[in-house]
């Protein structure tokens, strides 16, 4: 337990920024998902334009630190991929 008064508000806030970071990422796999049932549809023209309000999100989170750069960039490369390998 926190015994000094700048602990416990840290404590309070390290609270409030975990819940803030954890909607972050919510929002991210949610981003991602949506590309994904996109694709699975077989959709090409849909997936193209909701991966690329998708890809505003992950980087918006990755300039955040919410999740490495690279990492984003690796989702991004992956969901690309996979729209272009749809049948036009």
């Amino acid at each position: 337990m926190a015994n000094s008064a700048q602990a416990r508000k840290r404590a309070r806030q390290a609270v409030k920024q975990r819940a803030h970071n954890a909607s972050l990422r919510s929002t991210l796999r949610t981003a991602i998902k949506r590309v994904q049932k996109a694709i699975v549809a077989g959709d090409k023209t849909a997936a193209q334009s909701i991966f690329q309000q998708s890809v505003s999100e992950i980087d918006s989170i990755a300039d955040k630190k919410i999740i490495h750069k690279n990492k984003a960039a690796r989702h991004k490369s992956r969901l690309s991929a996979q729209i272009k390998a749809l049948a036009a």
